[in-house]
């Protein structure tokens, strides 16, 4: 029972490092994507979502842009990320594979494209009214 208190002790002291998922994380260590979030015309877009994922498919994770359009993920771990932006129906391409190592902050844009595009045409063998 001793051991165990001098052990919640020192974690919460900021003592003894904590681990997450069996790797050991700290401010040192961790890196950050950040940027900003631009619509069609070049504007920034506030409340937008923007979604990272490893671009493996796992631990995906969504922030929202503040009122400037900025946004930020930190405590990352070193892989590589990919990033997507939605908002009012309009959404960015993703942008893969962004490698990121130990400590490093990366500046990533991510532009909306018009999210009220429409497909027109005609298919083969069917008339219109």
């Amino acid at each position: 029972m001793r051991r165990l208190s001098i052990l919640v002790l020192l974690c919460t002291a900021g003592l003894l490092p904590v681990t997450t998922m069996g790797r050991q994380t700290s401010a040192k260590s961790a890196a950050t994507l950040e940027g900003s979030v631009l619509d069609a015309n070049g504007k920034p877009v506030a409340a937008a979502a923007v979604t990272c994922q490893s671009s493996a498919g796992t631990q995906p994770r969504v922030v929202h842009t503040d009122t400037k359009g900025h946004y930020s993920i930190k405590g990352l771990k070193q892989d590589s990320y990919d990033l997507r932006a939605t908002a009012n129906g309009a959404y960015s391409d993703w942008e893969k594979n962004i490698p990121l190592h130990k400590g490093q902050t990366k500046q990533v844009t991510l532009r909306l494209l018009n999210g009220n595009t429409a497909l027109s045409g005609k298919l083969p063998g069917k008339t219109t009214p």
